[in-house]
């Protein structure tokens, strides 16, 4: 059986165990999580645990991992674009409309049916669902992202995640004038009334920090590039969002406008949001070499921005 252990830093004491072993695992979920906690397979140093502790910063938790179920989700012959491919990873780009990984009704068409059709070794410690998988984008999001093909990549790969190792920069169109060299350091938590959306105003919520670090205006619009340090559930729309300058095309944080003047009608095409992963960078699980990949602005968004009149 496999042990992974964890030191709770500063900014993560007077979380919930279950929480707190959500962010660092990365792949599982609550429930899976509780589930362990509650048979025994969560260990502290001087205390019972239960899903409702609260951890204190430097407390040892030690996770043991059942062996991982036979992976039954259906392989398939789904096109993927991969970056980079070794013995120990696969760097892909994700297009927009795919989900990651089965779940919530979802079963087939997601990136995990197409990575068991692609490859033949994936990590088990997502469990059968989330084979390989070490971080996630939303459904609308494209661009770049890591997958693990063994256990021992996919622990050091989350472990760079937990840590704010892993360098995530993202390019988006948004609303309004925003000026480069912003902070937003505001704490994200589900949303009390719509349970389905993250929010900046949540009673429960955990540290998120993201900075947009370049921008150009363009008419009643702004193209930047984002880098979070953070991996919270959709902290960049929540965090730009909050600020009122939310993503253009998302639906759930307030970016579609019925109505906008001439120039910006091209913006109305969008059938998601403006949201792309454009660079990723972390170390090699294995050598430890430092690895950067990056995703080119997707033709359905370039059209876009040319329409607008963007030049690079």
């Amino acid at each position: 059986m496999e042990q992974q252990e964890f030191i709770v830093l500063h900014d993560a004491e007077g979380q919930r165990l279950d929480l707190f072993l959500v962010s660092v695992l990365g792949t599982h979920s609550r429930s899976k999580i509780r589930k362990l906690i509650v048979d025994g397979y969560v260990k502290l140093e001087n205390r019972a645990p239960r899903p409702n502790l609260s951890v204190r910063a430097g407390e040892r938790i030690v996770v043991s991992m059942p062996e991982p179920t036979p992976i039954n989700i259906k392989a398939e012959d789904i096109p993927l674009q991969i970056l980079y491919g070794d013995d120990d990873l696969v760097v892909l780009n994700k297009p927009a409309g795919m989900v990651v990984h089965p779940g919530n009704g979802e079963t087939s068409g997601t990136l995990v049916n197409a990575l068991l059709h692609h490859l033949e070794d994936l990590s088990g410690i997502g469990g059968e669902l989330r084979p390989g998988i070490v971080h996630r984008l939303d459904r609308g999001t494209s661009g770049v992202m890591v997958v693990a093909k063994n256990d021992e990549a996919h622990r050091e790969l989350a472990r760079q995640f937990h840590d704010r190792e892993v360098g995530k920069e993202y390019v988006a169109l948004v609303w309004g004038v925003v000026q480069a060299g912003k902070r937003i350091d505001t704490a994200i938590g589900r949303d009390p009334v719509h349970r389905q959306k993250m929010s900046a105003r949540a009673r429960r919520s955990r540290a998120a920090i993201t900075r947009i670090t370049k921008a150009r205006q363009l008419p009643g619009v702004t193209f930047i590039h984002v880098a979070i340090h953070t991996g919270r559930t959709h902290q960049i729309r929540v965090h730009l969002s909050a600020i009122g300058h939310p993503i253009v095309g998302d639906t759930l944080y307030g970016g579609v406008r019925r109505h906008v003047p001439k120039d910006l009608k091209p913006v109305q095409r969008l059938e998601r949001p403006f949201l792309h992963s454009w660079r990723l960078a972390f170390r090699h699980p294995t050598d430890g070499r430092n690895l950067v990949f990056s995703s080119p602005i997707p033709e359905d968004l370039q059209l876009i921005l040319d329409d607008l009149g963007y030049e690079d």
